[in-house]
């Protein structure tokens, strides 16, 4: 009977092979990379004829006094990241749902929309010319005004929240049409009953919107934490580059890593913070998983 019923459903199966594939090539294959993490390697030794050297890549990365700092600002980052994004996309996804024309509708959630679309890239040349010291718009306009201008780029305490308003700003569009069509498929009956018992807006939204949300957001939660201990690459390299003035505020295991393997050439310290980082996120999101399902187990990944 299975086999019969495989066989009809061929094509399924076939859709699933590009993915088995990438995830063989990409993820599966490249662990035996982990090794590494416990070598010191050398271009002459190669891969299996490097020496190894046990725990010293892990001793070094805890001594240098590095890894609090790079895990503090990874977790930190990540933390306000999810918060803002999330919060915010709630509030427009809930503010959208109320208007009642189509088309200002479609152009607010467009227009929020276009960032996703933005590389990086983009985003970082675009950030630049905002906070530039010489020739940066917000320098340009404090110097009219006759005001100091601000050297952006050697005053690492404005950066967190810097980052944490571009995060939201690109990812706030996507975010909301999750919570959009969460929505819309709850039944108007409900809120037509809340109606007739008087509730205003703002009570059908605390007691019939916020409540269909709930499940979404936890789901999407437990996926965010699972990548709480990888920072955003792309955001922080395009926008900070390799500033070390910034990097007590802005470093995070990624760009740390990268600069290992690039700069320093240290693939066994890239690679131990690399295994670090995955191993530290597999336990948070084990942990948070067991406390939600204690808690409310229909909302549970597992």
């Amino acid at each position: 009977m299975m086999r019969k019923r495989e066989s009809k459903q061929w094509m399924l199966f076939l859709m699933l092979v590009p993915a088995l594939v990438y995830f063989i090539l990409f993820q599966y294959i490249p662990m035996s990379g982990i090794l590494l993490a416990f070598k010191q390697y050398s271009i002459r030794d190669g891969f299996f004829g490097s020496p190894w050297v046990g725990f010293s890549n892990f001793k070094f990365l805890w001594i240098s006094g590095q890894l609090w700092r790079i895990t503090r600002n990874t977790v930190l980052y990540n933390i306000a990241f999810i918060i803002t994004t999330h919060a915010t996309a709630i509030f427009v996804a809930v503010f959208i749902s109320g208007l009642a024309g189509k088309k200002i509708t479609k152009t607010i959630h467009s227009v929020l929309f276009l960032p996703y679309f933005i590389s990086f890239v983009v985003l970082g040349v675009f950030v630049y010319n905002i906070l530039s010291y010489e020739f940066g718009s917000l320098n340009t306009f404090l110097k009219a005004i006759n005001m100091e201008p601000v050297n952006a780029y050697a005053e690492p305490l404005i950066w967190p929240l810097v980052l944490t308003f571009f995060n939201m700003w690109k990812w706030i569009g996507y975010s909301s049409i999750i919570y959009l069509a969460v929505i819309v498929a709850i039944d108007k009956q409900a809120y037509e009953a809340a109606q007739i018992e008087g509730a205003t807006v703002w009570k059908q939204v605390w007691y019939i919107t916020i409540p269909h949300l709930v499940p979404t957001f936890i789901i999407i939660l437990l996926l965010q934490l699972g990548k709480i201990m990888r920072g955003q690459f792309d955001l922080f390299y395009n926008i900070i580059g390799n500033n070390s003035q910034l990097f007590d505020a802005t470093d995070v295991i990624d760009t740390y890593v990268f600069r290992s393997l690039v700069h320093n050439f240290d693939i066994g310290m890239g690679s131990a913070a690399g295994l670090y980082q995955s191993a530290l996120g597999l336990v948070i999101i084990l942990l948070v998983n067991w406390l939600i399902r204690r808690v409310h187990p229909d909302y549970a990944l597992f």
